[in-house]
């Protein structure tokens, strides 16, 4: 997307913008009065800002160049000198490999959010507590720079695919599928502006697949959370169609905002608010806790329930170096499998032109019937003189014509 919208400069010259000014996300976010994610997705061109928060946004844009050359100068205000460390609040910076520009690196966007927080908020680690983001610092390896995507998401991605499938197995082998094509096409997802939503578009599209239930290991869930709670949220969860515990999730869970929703989920904003509003009225039915509470507080409170809730057993993914280990030993099977197919079509051709005939031979016609011809009936009758001739003949011990000859007597 290349060209302005509604007043604003491209989404492109958006990130620039930023950029050149050295702010982080947070802080755009912050003066504009919206979630981090938010701004991610005006930058690049998933949404677009409306209304209050279009004018907003695009005041500070028509400001940020004055920042910028204020940052050439003394450094942007309320953010450290280059020479002190790194502020922890800074995003990371990720290595993406070769054609990453200058410096070798990008942007990579905020961590991700537990199942009960916000999208610009830190990732929750297997038993719930928030995992410390490091401070900014430069990676230079590909695998290191996965192995920190994968440290910083895949706890919270195990959590929120255990809501969406009960079932700890699925939950696991989802996010180590995800991960491992993340790997296989890192190029792409380290370019990704958000390469966190790139890996859990696949960890849900993966779990909640409806051919799992054909599979003898997943046809059964897991045993409930010991909590009664707990018990009664995550089979009314569970008792949701599929595309509504997806949004849901992504719009109570994770925190991200209706636009952003739609735009995961593949459907237009007012469809995806129709579906928020059904979720939250059959889980009002289902769940004791939100029955009373009233509607426009119901999307806090399930919130705070999908944090609190506990799985009955820990949900801790492969490491990082065990995932690329096992997508890099898959593809050398694949490889493998390939070549030998290939050698065997090849021999198979071979063997094929070696042993082909090099002339043609027309086939036999075939038989055609005759008619005219008397049908053999087998040996006539002996006569009273053939039979009388036939025992002489072998009654007659001599030889020669006089055996024929007739006798007198």
């Amino acid at each position: 997307m290349t060209r302005n919208v509604e007043g604003l400069p491209a989404p492109n010259e958006r990130r620039r913008l930023r950029e050149a000014a050295e702010l982080t996300l947070d802080e755009v976010a912050a003066a504009v009065g919206v979630a981090a994610a938010t701004v991610r997705s005006w930058e690049c061109g998933r949404t677009t800002p409306r209304g209050r928060k279009r004018d907003a946004y695009a005041g500070f844009l028509a400001r940020l160049p004055e920042l910028a050359g204020a940052a050439d100068a003394t450094g942007p205000p309320g953010r450290p000198d280059p020479a002190d460390p790194a502020d922890p609040a800074d995003p990371l910076l990720v290595a993406v490999g070769p054609g990453a520009g200058a410096e070798g690196v990008a942007e990579a966007p905020d961590g991700p959010a537990d199942a009960g927080g916000s999208a610009d908020t830190t990732a929750a680690g297997p038993a719930g507590r928030p995992a410390t983001r490091p401070g900014v610092r430069p990676v230079v390896d590909p695998a290191e720079a996965f192995d920190t995507l994968h440290d910083l998401a895949a706890p919270a991605l195990a959590r929120q695919a255990y809501l969406l499938t009960g079932c700890r197995a699925l939950s696991l082998e989802a996010v180590d599928r995800a991960f491992t094509r993340a790997w296989d096409q890192w190029p792409e997802v380290a370019t990704d502006p958000d390469p966190v939503g790139w890996v859990r578009t696949i960890v849900y599209d993966y779990a909640l697949s409806p051919w799992h239930r054909f599979r003898r290991s997943h046809r059964r869930p897991d045993r409930p959370p010991a909590d009664p709670a707990d018990r009664i949220l995550l089979d009314a969860l569970l008792a949701l169609p599929r595309i509504h515990r997806r949004t849901v999730l992504l719009y109570d869970g994770v925190g991200l905002d209706l636009p952003d929703t739609a735009a995961e989920t593949e459907a237009t904003t007012p469809a995806t608010g129709h579906r928020i509003l059904n979720a939250h009225a059959d889980l009002a039915a289902r769940v004791p806790e939100l029955a009373d509470v009233p509607v426009e507080k119901q999307s806090a409170a399930l919130r705070e329930r999908l944090a609190a809730l506990r799985p009955p057993f820990s949900l801790d993914p492969r490491p990082a170096a065990e995932v690329r280990g096992g997508g890099e030993r898959r593809t050398r099977q694949w490889t493998r499998a390939t070549l030998g197919l290939t050698a065997m079509i090849a021999a198979a051709t071979a063997y094929t032109a070696a042993t082909a005939p090099t002339r043609y031979d027309p086939p036999l016609a075939p038989g055609g019937s005759v008619s005219g011809v008397p049908p053999l009936s087998g040996p006539q009758q002996l006569t009273e003189r053939s039979r009388h001739l036939h025992d002489k003949l072998r009654a007659d011990p001599q030889a020669g014509p006089a055996r024929v000859a007739p006798r007198l007597d």
